[in-house]
């Protein structure tokens, strides 16, 4: 199953690394990223495989969450079929 990971908040150092380690610990993948920096912030987008994540999603959210929280961004995963679904017109 893929998912789509977005990151949000205001630009320091380490945010792709300390967000893609914490990925890694959950054995998920990552496929595609973007990346870009606007006005002092932070925006990121991934494509990620969780073929080899044990985790249950939810809890998965709620820890990547958590950890956004820890380091104040906004860290959010969706199913890519929910995120495909809720973005057609």
């Amino acid at each position: 199953m893929k998912a789509i990971v977005t990151v949000v908040g205001k630009d320091q150092v380490g945010i792709i690394a300390g967000v893609c380690n914490r990925l890694a610990e959950y054995n998920i993948n990552v496929l595609d990223i973007s990346q870009t920096i606007m006005q002092g912030y932070f925006t990121m987008m991934m494509v990620v495989d969780l073929a080899l994540c044990t985790t249950a999603f939810d809890v998965l959210s709620r820890e990547m969450k958590a950890y956004g929280e820890e380091k104040g961004l906004s860290i959010r995963i969706q199913r890519e079929d929910i995120f495909d679904a809720m973005h057609k017109l």
